[in-house]
């Protein structure tokens, strides 16, 4: 519901430089430490909230009305929100849409994450883009008080996403096999019954309709955790390998990452596909290297070029850290490249069937420029076989 001035705030974000910004909290009490982004997406909060990508983050959204349609279980990416708290412009009000089953403020006290209205996230936006993501303490008090030098304290001492590999900490605790596939008027999600390729995904913070799009395009797909070897890859003979995306530094889930894929790549000639942080894992096993990014690339109207064809896609972006191209080595070509800044937004061998891009094609905000990814690969097993 609206505030008046006269209202006490009963959530406070604190940034590391001692900023503080006052607001009003909704969902669980409490109080979290992260690092902060921002996401552009103009809907789509439920599946941002829940896409493990963003483990670590705390996300301000540009778009002030956020909650508006609610929540429905089956727009969860993931089993439970990975993002560690929300800020928005205006306090979430009734949903209104007939797929909702539950309000956003509800949700996220049933699942002990916190949001905060009430802020200016134009300004918050602003100082973000100038001065970088920063580190940040989100207390949410119905009583009102906060110990404010404790805040910032706590936001100063977040240690921050370079050298951290979180996807250990969101990646499946065991195999299992999924055949859901994209969500359809009128049935909803149906099942592959009839798969033509045998896919082993390494899930280091899988997003759900990623695998439902392989699972769409003729593929029976097992997922590992994200600790897999290459010898757990190559026991299950598979058709081809998806890399999937995730959350942290990509050099550190690397130090295991990268022995896998490249000894998949050493022993094997099958198709291997990655998104964002798959991407990244297979630059660094291929001779790149990857960067932190100043504000990283958040939101679902990212413009971007395949370099080879011309063609301008419209996608959805979620990454902290990028590939230098400057890196890549003999033998690997840059694909895709951002129109919003140049960076590398994707890779491919030049005499293998291996690529990846760092956005999000199962995202669909284009609404399927990029869906065609998912059926290269297919494409390419197909040829593998045959």
């Amino acid at each position: 519901m609206p505030h008046s001035a006269m209202d006490k705030p009963t959530a406070c974000l604190a940034l590391a430089d001692g900023t503080l910004f006052y607001g009003y909290g909704f969902g669980a009490t409490g109080q979290a430490e992260a690092e902060l982004c921002f996401n552009t997406a103009m809907t789509g909060y439920q599946e941002i909230m829940t896409d493990p990508s963003y483990a670590g983050q705390i996300v301000t959204f540009t778009f002030p009305h956020i909650g508006n349609t609610g929540v429905t279980p089956e727009d969860d990416e993931t089993a439970r929100p990975v993002a560690a708290g929300m800020v928005v412009k205006w306090d979430p009000t009734e949903p209104s849409n007939w797929r909702a089953t539950q309000d956003l403020a509800s949700w996220l006290a049933a699942k002990g994450r916190i949001g905060i209205g009430g802020i200016d996230t134009r300004r918050l936006t602003r100082a973000i883009r100038q001065q970088g993501a920063p580190h940040v303490a989100l207390s949410h008090n119905p009583d009102g008080i906060f110990d404010v030098e404790a805040l910032v304290k706590a936001a100063r001492g977040f240690k921050g996403l370079v050298g951290l590999d979180l996807a250990k900490d969101v990646t499946c605790a065991q195999s299992y096999c999924w055949d859901e596939m994209r969500w359809a008027w009128p049935e909803g999600y149906a099942r592959q019954e009839a798969p033509r390729h045998k896919v082993v995904a390494i899930d280091y913070g899988a997003k759900r309709n990623i695998l439902r799009c392989l699972a769409s395009t003729g593929c029976d797909v097992i997922v590992l955790p994200a600790t897999a070897t290459a010898d757990d890859v190559l026991a299950h003979e598979p058709d081809g390998v998806f890399l999937s995306n995730g959350p942290g530094d990509p050099a550190a889930t690397g130090t295991y990452a990268v022995p896998m894929i490249q000894g998949v790549l050493a022993r094997s000639e099958v198709p291997v596909f990655g998104i964002c942080l798959g991407h990244q894992m297979l630059a660094l096993a291929l001779g790149a290297k990857t960067i932190k990014m100043n504000h990283g690339h958040h939101g679902a109207n990212h413009p971007v070029k395949d370099v080879e064809t011309g063609k301008v896609e419209i996608t959805s972006m979620n990454h902290g850290f990028t590939v230098d191209s400057q890196t890549l080595p003999k033998g690997v070509m840059e694909t895709h490249v951002s129109l919003f800044d140049g960076s590398n937004c994707g890779i491919r061998m030049t005499e293998r069937p291996v690529f990846s891009v760092q956005y999000h094609p199962e995202a669909s905000p284009g609404p399927q420029d990029s869906f065609y990814l998912f059926e290269r690969f297919a494409n390419a097993m197909e040829a593998r076989k045959a």
